[in-house]
């Protein structure tokens, strides 16, 4: 079978990544072969019979924006990897840290981004400010940098308190407080990305050695939140109940996730070839972003689809042992986040693009459109990638 050839394939290249000490490189050649990936598809999936290709237009474009995000993130994937990450550690002082500047500015720009001065409503909802440059715009979403601000700032904190975290007053319920601010502004427009906000600092709380019971406090609160998040918008409350039940509301609420199916089992093993699929000519909506698997199966099949989850597979098990060779706790909780925030988000998108999970606005990390997520998600690894380069050579197991 070609697919188990793949499988000992990866399991090869990992191993062999840990016995030669090139895990800077194989993360980095993952990473660029999933932005490479997402490219294409993002282009194959733009593709419209009745629109023109516009130079002029150019950055108007989903599909040649995504061709000028690629060489980019590449760009910012190796400058990242350059920063020393101990530059955003809190052991130099809180004023010498930078994280901490991350943290005001994300705090500021989310506060920004629900005033109609300053904030742009896409698809009904206000997520990104636009910064006019000349002849083009560029639009921001505080979400995405407030995330990793989050996961950054919670492995400072967690390092240099180390045990203190366990101190539930002084530690651990300030902590939940700045978390919690971040995520309220976030709720206020974009419920997918606060939940994960959520998911993620309570994984990475456990990770951090905080008490259990400490973890357990503030969930009656998040249910709370959750609950008045999806009252206050009942089509959030459709989106579950057509999860719940598909067949019924298949022309609606969950038209979106029966054209994802429609879209993977039509591919069959091989797909239609590249740009064959007819689901990207308005049946599927977000083709681009969230749902861009389902066209990447549609036109490679499964081998396509199966052959992005190995190389997720792949990125993961390479930051584990990253990971497990650093010598240093921030290091150690820092590299866990990035690994963990790049896991997580694959494996939610993937769900829902298979219709595991309900349809929610989780782009699928390097592959989806939007350069935002590319462009923040590229800087990480490249922290990711410094980490790799400072660790200490020591065994593993």
């Amino acid at each position: 079978m070609p697919e188990f050839c793949f499988c000992k394939d990866a399991v090869g290249l990992v191993i062999m990544a840990v016995k030669n000490s090139l895990l800077p490189d194989y993360i980095a050649m993952v990473v660029v072969i999933l932005i490479a990936i997402g490219t294409v598809f993002v282009f194959s999936a733009s593709a419209n019979v009745t629109q023109e290709v516009s130079l002029q237009e150019f950055y108007n474009s989903t599909a040649l924006r995504q061709i000028l995000f690629f060489p980019l993130a590449c760009v910012l994937l190796y400058t990242a990897s350059c920063l020393d990450y101990r530059r955003f550690a809190l052991t130099a002082g809180w004023f010498r840290c930078l994280t901490i500047y991350l943290l005001f500015i994300s705090l500021l720009l989310l506060i920004l981004v629900l005033f109609p001065q300053f904030g742009v409503e896409i698809n009904r909802a206000r997520r990104w400010l636009r910064f006019p440059l000349g002849p083009v715009t560029i639009n921001f979403q505080p979400s995405e940098l407030a995330k990793w601000t989050i996961i950054f700032f919670l492995a400072a904190f967690c390092d240099k308190f180390g045990d203190n975290i366990k101190s539930y007053w002084r530690r651990f319920v300030p902590l939940c407080l700045v978390v919690a601010a971040a995520v309220g502004l976030i709720l206020l427009e974009d419920f997918g990305t606060a939940v994960f906000i959520s998911l993620l600092s309570l994984l990475l709380l456990i990770i951090a050695g905080a008490k259990w019971w400490h973890i357990l406090t503030p969930l009656p609160f998040a249910a709370i939140a959750f609950l008045a998040a999806v009252a206050y918008h009942p089509a959030r409350l459709q989106r579950i109940i057509a999860f719940l039940n598909p067949q019924r509301l298949a022309d609606s609420a969950a038209y979106q996730p029966t054209q994802s199916l429609i879209a993977l089992g039509s591919g069959g093993l091989f797909g239609k070839g590249l740009g064959n699929g007819i689901c990207k000519y308005g049946h599927l909506p977000a083709d681009t972003t969230d749902f861009i698997l389902a066209i990447i199966g549609e036109e490679l099949g499964f081998v396509g689809t199966f052959t992005v989850i190995v190389l997720f597979i792949i990125f993961v098990s390479l930051g584990i042992v990253v990971v497990m060779r650093c010598d240093d706790r921030f290091g150690q909780l820092l590299a866990g986040g990035i690994v963990l925030t790049i896991a997580v988000q694959a494996a939610l998108n993937i769900g829902v693009v298979t219709v595991v999970l309900p349809t929610k606005g989780i782009p699928l990390p390097f592959v989806s459109a939007g350069g935002t997520s590319m462009l923040l998600s590229a800087i990480a690894v490249g922290i990711l990638l410094n980490i790799a380069k400072q660790s200490t050579q020591k065994p593993i197991g």
